[in-house]
C-alpha cells in the first residue's frame, strides 16, 4: 500500500526486554537452530512445515519459564528433548538497557538466559551477564525478570500460538472469543485474584469466630485477681524505700551564677558580609566549571567530526585510485581483484577442472544502450552485477575454492547456478511490451545468452520497464501495462503500483560510461571535505582557546574565595580576644569575692556532711538507689501498715502466692497471645473488606473502559478496509458477539462473523488480535502462522495494518512466524526476515536458517 514509502522513520528503537537472539539444540526434532539475531522492531521467521519455525516460538516459551501445556505442543519438558539425546538446550538473550534495565550494573546491556532440559524432565536455568559470567540458577530470579521486563508468557497477545489461536480466535463460540478477551487482558487473573480474597476473607471470618468473647473476659478477671496481690506487694516494697531516703535531709546549696556570653553586633555583620561574598564566588566558581566542560565536550564532538571526515577523505581516495585503474581496465570497477579472477578462471578452464567456463561478473558482460539509464539499471540488479554464474554444483565449488584464493579477506561476489542454455529464453508471452518504454531486458545489450537467461531467471527483468521520468512513471504503474511488476525512472526509483522507493544512491558504481566525469566528480567532493576539515580545525583551536580563559578564571576565584576565608577566619580570632580582654578585669573581682563565700560555706558543709553520711549509709541498706522524697514519715508509716493488713487477708483467701504468681503469668501470657492475634485478624478482615469492595469498583471500571478501547479500536481497523462491524460484550454471561459487513455498511445488515467466508474472517480476526495489542502493555508480539487461513488480498491488507502499528510502536518488537516468502515485503531497516531452510529428507535435522533484510 501507499503508506510503505514512509513508514519507517520516527520512534526509538526497543530497549529493555526484547529479544536479540535465540538457539536450539536437539531441540524437539532439530539438532541445531540458530542462533537467530532479531531485530528490534519488526521480525518474520519464514519457512515451510517442518523447517523449525515452531520450534522456535515453543523453545522462547519453555526458556521463559512457561509450561509445557503452554506451548500446546506436549504434556510434558522431558518431550522436547531429542529423539536418541540426553538433554536439550536452549539459549535467549534478552536486552538490556534503558530506564527499565535489570540490575544494569551486574548483568550489563543483555541478559542470558540458558534453559537445560534432561530426558527424565528436569529443567535447570543459567542466568548470565552480557559477558557470560553466570549470575544466578534460580526460577525466582528469573521470574524477577519477567515482572521487570513485563514480559507474560501465558498471555496470547505477547504470544499466540497456533492452537491457542484455533481455540479461542477461531472458534464459533461467543464464550470463547469473551475467554480469550479475558486472558489477553489480565482481567481473567484479577478475577482468579478475587476469588482468592474472598476465600481467605471467609477463612479468617471463621477463625475469628471461633474465639469468643466469653473467653476473653474470664482472662481478664483472672488476671485483675492475680495482679492484684502483686501490686500491694509492689507498693509496699516502694513505701518501705521511700520511708527509708525519707530521714534523709541533704544540705542546701547556693546556686551558682550563670555567665552571659555577648557577641559583636559589628563581627555578625562583618561576618555575614564575608559569608555572602564566599557563597557568591562559589556560584561564579561553577559557572566557569560549566562553561569549561561544555567547551570540552564540544571539542570532543569536533574531533569526532573532524575524524569522520578524514576517514571520508581516505575512502574518496582510494575509490579515486580504482576509478583511475578502471580507465584503462573497465574489469578494476567490479573490484581490485577481479582481473586476478577471471584470469584464474581461465587457467583452471584450461587445466579442465570445469565442466564450463563460469561468467561474470554479470555487470562485465553486459552494456547499455541508453548510458542515461546507467543508475537505473544498476538500482534494480543490485548485487547481480558483481555475481557469478555456473553451470553445475561442482564448478561452483571450484569457483568457491578460486575465489578463497584470490580473496583472501572481505566479501566474496556471490554464485548463482543454473544449467547453462546456448539461447535466450522465450519472454514473448510472459514479458511486458510497451509501445513507449522499453524493459531492462530490451534496454541492454547481453551477447551470451548465459548471462541473459541468468538476469531473467534471477531478477525478472523482462518484466521491469525503465521510464526516464519518475511522475510519467508513477502515472504509468498505477494502472501497471500486461506483465509489468514494477518500474525504474532515471534517477532509480523503484516503482510498483501502489507504492514506491527512493534510491540510496545518487550516482551509478558500475554501470557510468564516463570514468573521466565520475574522477572529476569525487575530485570536487574531495576539495570540499578538505575545506571542512580546515575550519574544523578552526573551530577546534577557538574551543580550546576558550577553554584556556576559562580555567585562568577559575584558577582566580579559587584563589580570591580562599583569601575571603582566612579573613574570615582571622576577624573572628581577633573579636573573640578582644571580647575576652574587655571580661577578663570584671571576672577577676567576682572571682575573689566567690572565694571568701567558699571559705565560709566549707566550714557550715563539713558538719553538715557528717550527718548525711550517716543517713544514707541506713537508706541504703534498705534502698541502693536513691529517691525523692515529698510525704512525711508520719504519713508513710501509717499506709505501709496499712497495706500489710490488706496483703495478709488476701494470701488467706487465695493459697499460696507462688502458685497465684505461677498461674497469673501462664494465663497472663496466653491472654497476650491470643488477644493481639484476635486484634489482627478483626484488622485484617476490616481492611480486606474495604480492599474487596475498592477491587470490585475498580475492576468494573478496568473492564468497562477495556471492553470500550478494544470496540474503538476496532471499528478503526474495520473501517481502513472498508469493512463496518460491531462488537458486544456481555459481562454477565460472559460472551463477546462480533458482528462484520464487508463492503458498504449501510446497504446491508451486520452478520456473525460465521457467515464470513474463510479470508474476511481471517481478516477480522486480526483486527480483534490487534484491538487487544492496543490496549496492552508487552515488549514483544509473536504471533504464528497468522496469515494461514488468509487469501492474498486479505493477506496484503492485514500485513499493512500489523507494519503500520508495528511502524508507531518502534520501541516494540514484532515476531511473525509465516509459510509465506513475504518476498513483496518493502525495505527497511527494520525489516528482518529470517528464512529457515526446507526439511532435508529422510531427515528433520535443521541446522541453521538465513537472514533477510526485508
Amino acid at each position: 500500500s501507499k503508506h510503505f514509502t514512509n513508514y519507517f522513520y520516527t520512534a526509538e528503537e526497543g530497549e529493555a526486554g526484547i529479544v536479540e537472539s535465540i538457539t536450539l539444540k536437539n531441540f524437539m526434532c532439530h539438532t541445531l537452530l540458530g542462533p537467530f539475531t532479531f531485530g528490534s522492531n519488526v521480525n518474520f521467521v519464514v519457512g515451510n512445515n517442518g523447517s523449525g519455525k515452531s520450534a522456535v516460538l515453543t523453545a522462547l516459551i519453555v526458556a521463559l519459564g512457561g509450561t509445557a501445556q503452554a506451548t500446546n505442543r506436549g504434556a510434558s519438558l522431558k518431550g522436547f528433548v531429542k529423539e536418541g539425546e540426553s538433554s536439550a538446550e536452549v539459549s535467549v538473550t534478552l536486552r538490556n538497557t534503558g530506564r527499565d534495565a535489570y540490575k544494569l550494573e551486574d548483568y550489563g546491556q543483555a541478559v542470558i538466559i540458558d534453559l537445560k532440559l534432561t530426558r527424565d524432565g528436569m529443567r535447570t536455568f543459567k542466568l548470565k551477564s552480557k559477558s557470560g559470567q553466570i549470575m544466578s540458577t534460580k526460577k525466582e530470579d528469573l521470574m524477577s525478570i519477567l515482572d521487570n521486563f513485563n514480559i507474560q508468557v501465558n498471555n496470547p497477545v505477547s504470544i499466540l500460538t497456533q492452537e491457542m489461536s484455533k481455540h479461542f480466535l477461531h472458534s464459533k463460540s461467543e464464550g470463547d472469543k469473551y475467554k480469550f478477551f479475558m486472558k489477553a487482558t489480565q482481567l481473567e487473573q484479577m478475577k482468579l485474584d478475587f476469588i482468592s480474597i474472598k476465600t481467605a476473607k471467609q477463612y479468617t471470618e471463621e477463625k475469628v469466630s471461633q474465639n469468643g468473647e466469653k473467653t476473653y473476659l474470664e482472662k481478664e478477671d483472672n488476671y485483675k485477681s492475680l495482679s492484684s496481690l502483686d501490686d500491694m506487694q509492689a507498693k509496699l516494697e516502694e513505701l518501705q524505700k521511700q520511708m527509708a531516703w525519707c530521714l534523709v535531709r541533704p544540705p542546701c546549696l547556693l546556686s551558682e551564677s550563670q555567665l552571659k556570653d555577648r557577641r559583636m553586633q559589628e563581627l555578625q555583620a562583618e561576618l555575614q558580609d564575608l559569608s555572602h561574598q564566599d557563597s557568591t564566588l562559589g556560584q561564579q566558581i561553577e559557572q566557569y566549571q560549566q562553561a569549561t566542560h561544555r567547551a570540552k565536550e564540544e571539542l570532543g564532538k569536533l574531533r569526532n567530526e573532524q575524524s569522520g571526515l578524514q576517514k571520508s577523505i581516505d575512502a574518496n581516495s582510494r575509490n579515486l585510485l580504482t576509478l583511475k585503474a578502471s580507465s584503462s581496465n573497465r574489469l578494476r570497477r567490479f573490484g581490485e581483484h577481479m582481473p586476478g579472477l577471471l584470469k584464474a578462471i581461465q587457467d583452471a578452464h584450461r587445466a579442465g577442472q570445469l565442466k564450463e567456463r563460469p561468467r561474470g561478473p554479470l555487470g562485465y558482460c553486459i552494456s547499455l544502450k541508453d548510458p542515461q539509464m546507467a543508475l537505473a539499471v544498476e538500482v534494480c540488479l543490485k548485487g547481480q552485477l558483481q555475481a557469478f554464474a555456473c553451470d553445475n554444483h561442482k564448478d561452483e565449488n571450484v569457483l568457491q575454492g578460486l575465489m578463497a584464493r584470490v580473496f583472501p579477506s572481505g566479501q566474496r561476489p556471490g554464485i548463482i547456478t543454473s544449467r547453462f542454455l546456448d539461447r535466450v529464453h522465450d519472454t514473448s508471452r510472459r514479458g511486458v511490451d510497451h509501445p513507449t518504454y522499453p524493459s531492462v531486458l530490451q534496454s541492454l545489450e547481453v551477447e551470451d545468452p548465459v548471462v541473459a537467461n541468468c538476469l531473467i531467471d534471477q531478477r525478472g527483468i523482462e518484466r521491469i520497464l525503465l521510464i526516464k521520468n519518475a511522475a510519467e512513471a508513477r502515472a504509468v504503474m498505477a494502472k501497471p501495462p500486461r506483465n509489468c511488476t514494477q518500474a525504474f525512472s532515471v534517477e532509480g526509483d523503484q516503482i510498483f503500483e501502489n507504492r514506491s522507493w527512493s534510491a540510496e544512491q545518487s550516482r551509478p558504481n558500475f554501470l557510468f560510461g564516463d570514468v573521466e566525469e565520475e574522477i572529476r566528480h569525487l575530485q570536487r567532493e574531495m576539495e570540499n571535505q578538505t575545506a571542512q576539515v580546515g575550519c574544523y580545525q578552526q573551530r577546534k583551536q577557538k574551543v580550546e582557546e576558550d577553554i584556556g580563559k576559562n580555567e585562568d578564571l577559575l584558577k582566580k576565584a579559587h584563589v580570591e574565595q580562599k583569601k575571603t576565608q582566612v579573613k574570615r577566619t582571622s576577624l573572628c580570632y581577633d573579636q573573640e580576644v578582644m571580647k575576652c580582654k574587655h571580661h577578663s578585669k570584671h571576672y577577676e573581682e567576682k572571682r575573689k569575692t566567690h572565694l571568701d563565700n567558699i571559705l565560709a560555706l566549707q566550714a557550715s558543709l563539713e558538719g553538715q556532711e557528717y550527718e548525711l553520711a550517716a543517713s544514707v549509709t541506713k537508706a541504703t541498706e534498705i534502698c541502693p538507689e536513691r529517691l525523692e522524697v515529698r510525704r512525711t514519715a508520719r504519713n508513710l508509716d501509717n499506709e505501709i501498715n496499712l497495706v500489710k493488713t490488706k496483703i495478709t487477708t488476701q494470701q488467706a483467701q487465695q493459697g499460696n502466692r507462688e502458685e497465684i504468681v505461677k498461674q497469673y503469668k501462664e494465663a497472663y501470657e496466653k491472654y497476650k497471645d491470643t488477644a493481639q492475634q484476635m486484634k489482627c485478624l478483626k484488622s485484617f478482615i476490616r481492611t480486606l473488606n474495604q480492599i474487596i469492595t475498592d477491587r470490585l469498583k475498580a475492576y468494573n471500571s478496568l473492564r468497562s473502559m477495556l471492553s470500550a478501547r478494544c470496540k474503538y479500536y476496532f471499528d478503526s481497523l474495520l473501517f481502513q478496509r472498508g469493512y463496518t462491524g460491531s462488537m458486544t460484550f456481555n459481562h454477565n454471561d460472559e460472551t463477546l458477539f462480533i458482528s462484520v459487513q464487508p463492503g458498504e455498511g449501510d446497504k446491508a445488515e451486520l452478520s456473525d462473523m460465521r457467515s464470513l467466508s474463510g479470508g474476511e474472517r481471517s481478516f477480522s480476526t486480526v483486527c480483534f488480535v490487534l484491538s487487544l495489542w492496543a490496549i496492552t502493555e508487552a515488549p514483544f508480539r509473536c504471533l504464528d502462522e497468522f496469515d494461514v487461513y488468509m487469501d492474498m488480498v486479505n493477506r496484503r491488507i492485514s500485513m499493512d495494518m500489523m507494519l503500520k502499528i508495528a511502524d508507531s510502536q518502534r520501541y516494540r518488537q514484532f515476531v511473525f512466524l509465516t509459510p509465506q516468502s513475504m518476498s513483496s515485503l518493502p525495505e527497511s531497516k527494520f525489516i528482518r526476515i529470517l528464512r529457515m531452510k526446507d526439511p532435508e529428507r529422510g531427515s528433520q535435522d535443521q541446522a541453521s536458517s538465513r537472514e533477510d533484510p526485508a
